[in-house]
């Protein structure tokens, strides 16, 4: 490991990233985070050329190229405050990036089931790591032309999706009110609660990510993979988990083709980009 910067810049003379273990040149503008590592890998493997792989910690990256879009997949590991990790070094090594999360989640909704896509309009902040950047009343809000990718590119999978308010818990048990022998939690009622508010769905990343993107004024969007649907108690069955994921992951790249043809066809600098 080379010498870092300082204790608050933690990355090096290269502007290698701590955490992530990468630097400038290494990610491409064009980025996927899903939770499980594993899955990026899984990502990678739809690649027409992967130029680079890197694994530090639970972060394993790839980059190369898919359909001539330049792209990298990341594995964050599960939670906001990885997210927030993957997100903040991401953006110190490339300069403009889009991200967009292929994750799981559970559905608040009986007529969402599991195997179905949900596609985030928006998050409900019930975590508090974006809460050390922005006042609890901050939108967590998905960009329109990821959210408008995103549900072109599920639409192309041909599975049923939705779009929703997302609601980003700060754990998966007692954060999203599972009761498990010998761990009472405080809100049993949270899935019912959210539901009758309107929320879609339960997962641990969106609100983080698409806060601090906002902050940016970058592009970033969520689509998930139901695993669970909480109203009807019932969890996705092996044979249809690996279709559902597989699902998610087609959706995220064809989004990102779609934004990435959409870059090179404008005529002038997008209104939302940093000039």
């Amino acid at each position: 490991m080379k010498e870092m910067k300082s204790a608050t810049e933690v990355s090096d003379a290269e502007g290698r990233q701590y955490h992530i273990d990468l630097k400038p040149g290494e990610l491409a503008p064009y980025l996927l985070f899903v939770g499980d590592p594993d899955r990026a890998g899984r990502v990678a493997e739809r690649f027409d050329e992967v130029t680079l792989e890197r694994k530090n910690r639970e972060f394993h990256s790839f980059t190369g190229v898919w359909k001539g879009v330049p792209v990298s997949a990341m594995g964050t590991g599960i939670g906001c405050d990885n997210t927030e990790i993957a997100y903040v070094e991401t953006c110190q090594i490339v300069p403009r990036p889009t991200v967009l999360r292929v994750g799981s989640c559970g559905a608040l909704k009986p007529e969402i089931d599991v195997g179905h896509l949900v596609v985030t309009s928006g998050a409900v902040r019930l975590e508090s790591t974006s809460t050390f950047f922005v006042p609890e009343g901050f939108p967590a809000f998905a960009h329109h032309e990821a959210v408008e990718a995103l549900l072109e590119g599920a639409r192309a999978t041909r599975t049923p999706c939705h779009l929703g308010v997302t609601v980003t818990a700060a754990g998966f048990y007692g954060a999203q009110g599972r009761e498990i022998p010998g761990f009472p939690v405080l809100e049993p009622d949270l899935p019912e609660r959210m539901a009758k508010i309107g929320a879609a769905n339960f997962e641990m990343e969106a609100s983080t990510l698409l806060t601090l993107s906002a902050m940016r004024g970058f592009r970033a969007g969520v689509v998930c993979a139901v695993y669970a649907n909480r109203p009807n108690d019932r969890f996705i069955p092996p044979e249809i988990k690996e279709k559902a994921e597989a699902d998610a992951i087609d959706a995220g790249l064809k989004a990102l083709a779609l934004l990435h043809r959409r870059d090179r066809e404008r005529k002038e600098p997008a209104p939302w980009a940093p000039r």
